[in-house]
């Protein structure tokens, strides 16, 4: 069963328009997830950002591109790691040009129950009312909060692969980017942007996983990540990245996400209309207990068997399978050569891919290991697939799991 989130009719009557809206929103049919990210705690261990300081008196300005284009649109913000109620003063949707600054005649506020304003629980997420804004598939959106009390520590996304911008004072109906001077490449307080209205291919496909998924080695800024190739592939089917750097699926992490099935609800069945995900977790299961040294923000690092990582990974499919979605299973990539390698990990990789490929639990493969391995080194990256540090792919490499995963989405028709 699919959490309730909080607080927000679909269904309200837009002023704009003077159109009333019915519970199917607008008439428009269901909500779909166009762009998702994954919660993460305040941290900075793993690089700079925002999230400790959090915000207070400042407007938060942040890009986001779609994957399925609508006719109108809500916004998620979430709360879920804060320590203290969120309160949201303001909030503004605009289609993005260039920097921080957004086209002039596109900017729209958000209501979260008729009102400007919302205050979030601790722990929790809302979204907010149905806005007559329409956006096309692989759209870039932007996002502007402006937060006039302290927040505390902001639940956050680290690695957004784009840049996000903060202005002191109340900058939301700004056109120009001139006030927003600081600059982070995170995203803060977003958990997704939902459509409805323009029909979609299919239902939407989820990416799970850790920093591979979540595009570490990718090029700044140029949505060169598997999951932005698998959304060009299916456009105009929704695709979303739930990917976190450092992710596991046995452990938790205060830097790097829960575990895989404590972040599965809310990261894969939670997101609306999601029919589809494709789970690619273990390395670091696999890699982390050789790391030297003392990383408290990893919490505990213990040495992990084959079994005990398919028991993790057949969990996942019982929750996706109970929840009605088809699940793919990703082989895990070579990783020889990389700074947590290790002969017995190795063992583990190989028996865990040989159970994705073979068992037939999960509906589909996606055999990332095949397609990105030397095949003069079959333990170790193609040269020309790796970002340099014989792990994390290169945009090359992207591109290819990208081709992969669609064959495998396109097989479960």
């Amino acid at each position: 069963m699919r959490r309730r989130i909080v607080a927000v009719a679909a269904g309200v009557l837009l002023a704009l328009t003077g159109v009333a809206a019915p519970a199917t929103a607008a008439g428009h049919g269901p909500w779909v997830a166009s762009w998702a990210t994954a919660a993460q705690e305040a941290a900075t261990e793993f690089g700079p950002n925002w999230s400790v300081e959090g915000f207070e008196r400042q407007s938060l300005r942040q890009v986001v591109r779609a994957s399925a284009g609508g006719l109108v649109t809500r916004v998620r913000l979430t709360n879920v790691y804060g320590t203290k109620p969120l309160r949201v003063a303001k909030a503004t949707i605009a289609r993005t040009a260039e920097g921080a600054a957004v086209r002039p005649d596109s900017v729209r506020p958000l209501t979260f129950g008729h009102r400007r304003s919302v205050e979030i629980p601790v722990g929790e997420e809302t979204s907010s009312d149905l806005t007559v804004f329409r956006v096309a598939p692989l759209e870039r959106v932007t996002i502007t909060l402006y937060l006039a009390e302290a927040t505390g520590p902001a639940t956050m996304h680290l690695a957004a692969n784009t840049t996000s911008y903060r202005a002191a004072g109340d900058h939301v109906a700004d056109a120009d980017g001139a006030a927003f001077t600081e600059t982070s490449q995170s995203w803060y307080l977003l958990a997704g942007l939902d459509v409805a209205g323009q029909a979609s291919r299919g239902s939407g496909v989820v990416t799970f996983g850790d920093s591979i998924t979540d595009g570490a080695g990718a090029t700044f800024g140029e949505y060169d990540r598997y999951p932005d190739d698998l959304a060009e592939a299916l456009t105009p089917r929704p695709v979303l990245n739930t990917g976190i750097g450092g992710n596991r699926v046995l452990n938790d992490a205060r830097c790097a996400g829960e575990r895989a099935a404590a972040r599965f609800e809310r990261d894969v069945l939670d997101q609306p209309r999601a029919g589809t995900v494709i789970v690619l977790e273990g390395i670091n299961d696999i890699g982390m207990p050789e790391l030297p040294g003392e990383f408290p923000c990893v919490g505990q690092r213990p040495v992990v068997t084959a079994e005990q990582l398919i028991a993790g990974h057949r969990q996942l499919i019982r929750m996706a399978k109970a929840d009605g979605m088809k699940i793919i299973g990703a082989t895990m990539l070579p990783y020889q050569g990389t700074f947590y390698y290790s002969e017995r990990g190795e063992a583990v990789r190989d028996a865990v891919n040989a159970w994705i490929r073979t068992s037939g639990e999960y509906d589909a493969v996606a055999d990332f290991d095949r397609i990105t391995a030397d095949p003069a080194h079959p333990d170790a990256l193609l040269p020309a697939y790796d970002s340099g540090d014989k792990l994390h792919p290169s945009d090359a490499g992207y591109a290819v799991m990208a081709t992969e995963a669609a064959k495998a989405v396109r097989s479960l028709r």
